[in-house]
C-alpha cells in the first residue's frame, strides 16, 4: 500500500488487537456466524439521548433517537449493512449524531442478505423513509426537513435512495459508501488485506446481497456510481467521508466528484491514516468522533438552510 500517511497510532493499536484476538476472515463464515461475531464486538454506548423508542415503520423495525422534545425536528434516516449490522451495532453513532445534530435520527433495521438478498434491504428502506415523512406529526418531525445516511452498505442504499427520492430529502450522508459493486479500483488493489475490511471480504458481502438474481453489478440500484448524469444532478446535497486505507476509498471519492460535477453541492473529506469501520469506532479513535462531529454539523446546517 502506498498511503500519504502511516496508519493512525489509535487504529494501528485496535488492528493489533483484532489479529490476537485471531477471529476466522469473514469470508470464511456463514452470514449468521458473522452476525453474532459481529454484535458480540459491540460495546454499549454511554451517550445519554432524550428519548430513544423502537417502532413498527409498516413492518420494518426502526429506532427513533429524539434529542429534546421539540416538535419541528427535523430527521436522518439512517443505515447500516446488507449481511451484518443491526439497530444495537449502529446504537452509538446514531445517539451521538441525534445529540450532536440537535435533530431526529431513525435507525433502520432492514432485512439482510443472503436471506433477503436484493432488492429488499433497499425495500425496506425506501418504505421506512416513506413511513417516517407520512408520520411526521405524530414524530415531532418536520416533514421538510429529511435526510438519509448511512454508513459501508448503508451508504449505498442512503445513495441509491437519494437517486430515488421517495420524499423530498435535504441532505445525504455517505460514510465511505459502496457505491460500485463492480470492486475495480486503485483502492481495491491498494488495501486488499490488512486493513480490517479486505477485497476478499468486500466480495462475500456483494455475493450475498446479490444472491437473489434480480440485480447485477452494474444496476445503478446496487451500484450508484453507474447512475446517469440526468439523475445525479437531481439529488440532494451530500457529504461524502473515506478512509485512507479502505477498499472502497476510490469509489466513494468518485461518486463525490460526479455530484460536484453534475452541479449537487458535495464535501468531499478523506480521514488520513483511518481504515473502513472508523466512524463507528469514536470511543476507541479520535478521528470517529470528529467524523461524526462533522457529518453532524453537516445535516444540521443543511435543516437550517431556507
Amino acid at each position: 500500500m502506498i498511503g500519504a500517511m502511516p496508519l493512525h497510532p489509535q487504529t494501528a493499536t485496535i488492528l493489533a488487537t483484532l489479529e490476537q484476538l485471531g477471529a476466522p476472515a469473514i469470508e470464511s463464515q456463514e452470514a449468521s456466524v458473522a452476525r453474532a461475531g459481529f454484535a458480540a464486538m459491540a460495546m454499549p454506548s454511554n451517550e445519554i439521548v432524550h428519548e430513544v423508542r423502537d417502532l413498527d415503520a409498516d413492518g420494518v423495525r426502526v429506532r427513533l433517537y429524539r434529542p429534546n422534545d421539540r416538535r419541528d425536528l427535523g430527521v436522518l434516516v439512517y443505515g447500516g449493512g446488507w449481511v451484518v449490522g443491526d439497530l444495537e451495532s449502529h446504537d452509538d453513532v446514531c445517539r451521538k449524531l441525534a445529540n450532536q445534530m440537535g435533530h431526529a435520527v431513525v435507525s433502520v433495521d432492514y432485512r439482510l442478505a443472503p436471506e433477503h438478498p436484493f432488492p429488499a434491504p433497499l425495500t425496506d428502506s425506501v418504505n421506512a423513509l416513506r413511513w417516517v415523512h407520512a408520520n411526521a406529526a405524530t414524530l415531532g418531525i418536520d416533514p421538510q426537513r429529511i435526510a438519509v445516511g448511512g454508513d459501508s452498505a448503508g451508504g449505498n442504499l442512503a445513495a441509491v435512495v437519494a437517486q430515488l427520492q421517495p420524499v423530498p430529502l435535504r441532505h445525504q450522508m455517505l460514510i465511505y459508501p459502496v457505491t460500485d459493486a463492480r470492486r475495480g479500483s486503485q483502492s481495491y488493489r491498494d488495501n486488499a488485506n490488512g486493513y480490517r475490511l479486505t477485497a476478499a471480504a468486500m466480495k462475500w458481502f456483494c455475493d450475498h446481497y446479490l444472491s437473489g438474481e434480480h440485480g447485477s453489478e452494474a444496476d445503478p440500484r446496487v451500484s450508484p456510481l453507474c447512475a446517469d448524469d440526468a439523475i445525479l444532478s437531481t439529488t440532494p446535497p451530500a457529504l461524502v467521508i473515506t478512509a485512507e486505507y479502505d477498499p472502497l476509498r476510490d469509489e466513494g471519492e468518485d461518486y463525490a466528484r460526479r455530484l460536484i460535477d453534475n452541479g449537487v453541492p458535495c464535501t468531499l473529506t478523506r480521514y488520513y491514516g483511518q481504515i473502513h469501520g472508523f466512524f463507528s469506532m469514536s470511543a476507541l479513535c479520535d478521528d470517529g468522533g470528529q467524523a461524526i462531529a462533522q457529518a453532524a454539523f453537516a445535516v444540521k446546517q443543511a435543516f437550517e438552510r431556507q
